[in-house]
């Protein structure tokens, strides 16, 4: 507890951040997935009060994900009812739990760093993109705002464009001001005043936006921004209107083959966002800690099924929030339970006061959020490690942002399985000469994918030489690799070239061959 505490005021200022970002957002899904607003909310408190604490992740933050909005549209659509979609989520969330328990959690360890670093630069530019119609008060679309859809990708680049010729003065003015605001407020200057330390930059871009409006609306309406670039929140008018938001499953629907579809989709696709988001939170932390992948699954599926229980939308950890978390400060699960408890307690007294906040100020915070995960230093990092990073790098990038952050995901992880397997196939055989002698040198694991090299080496060893096949430091040798081998020694002798073998090649493929 005493640690929690010792954090208290880094993790307050980052928890309102985190609130500031996830508000917009946990609405925006609920519209694009065709269920009531207040479902988004609903999944935004639940990641927050409860996957919180049962994470084993200090940073990573969960909530309702842009990326399963087509999913829950469909699933509603196929169901013909919201109610029966909830009974498909409470079965995700049980399904969920159970990879968890059977240690499905350990695949997040195969994603290599190239394609991770690719997704969060990706997920950068895509904040850009889409922030930015939001920032000049160009017309509002929710359904890209945290990554891609196919149905999406195209039209948030034509909304980037039009944009630029639809320009808000006064929304344009709030983002300008607010991204100075945050600029400095991060600068050296800012940071010797100890009290301004303790006051979040977002907060104060925040209420920047709210007071320019109110001044706008008095003095210079033409610079007002309108109702449609405010936050949006259902207002109750009492308690019992409160509560009638929630909504609960209908399990007459377990009789219905759609449910379950729906479920073990739901299932593996949130468990696979859930796993690179919170790889990717692990590769941010400034205190590298390592999260078990194997809880975060059973903290999910613990979500998803409360919130399919009152009414919630799907839950991953998301990595925009989880960003936006650690850029302002956040350092332990706090920050992430309290913006939980902020988005109750908004949605119960203050949603008449946040429906003042204009959409400029929040996206101001996100491009900046957006401009971090992808800075140009990181190209330029990437671009100097080698091809065999940048290109996984850069495809991850182009992927995520031509189709979405799934099938994005699973290409770059194909690029980057392409370099590996293309530096194991020549790092697994290696061949030296000094005049007629030559060193063959098997190293590690030697499979059938190295045949065609190894056949190259021995067609380039001249008549009359001396060939040393070294396998002492080999663990397993395919059956083609020594069939080739036992090949060339058969017809050496005719070219009067003399083999010795160094370590036990047979021993190699029988001692694998009795372990599998």
């Amino acid at each position: 507890m005493n640690y929690y505490l010792s954090h208290l005021k880094h993790d307050i200022p980052a928890s309102i951040v985190v609130f500031l970002v996830a508000l917009p957002l946990c609405l925006g899904i609920a519209l694009a997935s065709g269920a009531p607003l207040f479902s988004g909310l609903i999944a935004g408190f639940v990641g927050g009060i409860f996957i919180s604490w049962a994470s084993g992740s200090q940073l990573s933050v969960s909530g309702p994900a842009a990326g399963l909005t087509v999913i829950v549209l469909n699933a509603i659509e196929q169901l013909g009812s919201f109610s029966g979609f909830l009974t498909s989520l409470v079965l995700a969330g049980i399904l969920q739990f159970a990879l968890g328990y059977f240690k499905a959690g350990i695949i997040g360890a195969f994603f290599p760093a190239s394609v991770i670093r690719g997704m969060l630069a990706a997920i950068g530019l895509i904040l850009i993109i889409k922030q930015f119609p939001h920032a000049v008060g160009y017309e509002i679309s929710f359904e890209g705002d945290e990554s891609y859809m196919q149905e999406t990708a195209t039209s948030s680049f034509q909304e980037l464009i039009s944009s630029f010729g639809s320009v808000s003065p006064g929304a344009t003015v709030v983002t300008g001001v607010a991204i100075l605001i945050l600029i400095l407020w991060e600068t050296s200057l800012f940071k010797r005043f100890s009290l301004l330390r303790l006051i979040p930059g977002p907060l104060i871009v925040v209420s920047w936006g709210i007071l320019y409006n109110a001044v706008a609306q008095k003095f210079a309406p033409a610079w007002a921004i309108t109702g449609k670039h405010l936050v949006s929140l259902p207002v109750p008018e009492n308690t019992h209107e409160f509560f009638n938001n929630f909504s609960f499953p209908d399990f007459s629907f377990l009789n219905n083959p759609q449910v379950y579809i729906a479920a073990v989709t739901i299932a593996i696709i949130a468990s696979l966002e859930t796993l690179l988001s919170l790889e990717a939170v692990d590769k941010l932390d400034p205190l590298k800690r390592i999260a078990p992948t194997n809880r975060e699954l059973k903290a999910q599926g613990v979500g998803n099924l409360i919130s399919g229980l009152i009414g919630g939308l799907p839950i991953t950890a998301v990595i925009v929030r989880s960003s936006a978390n650690i850029n302002a400060g956040g350092q332990t699960k706090v920050s992430s339970f309290l913006h939980g408890i902020l988005l109750l307690l908004s949605v119960m007294f203050f949603a008449q006061f946040l429906n003042k906040i204009p959409l400029a100020c929040l996206a101001a915070i996100l491009l900046q959020t957006g401009y971090k995960l992808a800075k140009p230093k990181l190209f330029m990092e990437f671009y100097r490690k080698g091809w065999n990073q940048f290109i996984p790098f850069a495809a991850t990038i182009i992927a995520i942002l031509i189709s979405d952050l799934l099938q994005g995901i699973l290409i770059g992880i194909g690029v980057g399985l392409y370099f590996v397997i293309r530096a194991n196939y020549h790092a697994a055989i290696t061949m030296t000469r000094k005049k007629n002698h030559y060193l063959l040198s098997l190293n590690k694991d030697v499979s059938f994918l190295n045949k065609a090299l190894l056949r190259k080496f021995l067609s380039q060893i001249n008549a009359n030489s001396t060939v040393l096949i070294d396998t002492s430091n080999t663990q397993f040798i395919d059956h083609d690799i020594l069939e080739t081998i036992e090949d060339f020694l058969q017809g050496a002798h005719e070219d009067n070239i003399t083999v010795e073998i160094r370590g036990d090649l047979h021993g190699k493929q029988e001692i694998q061959s009795q372990a599998a």
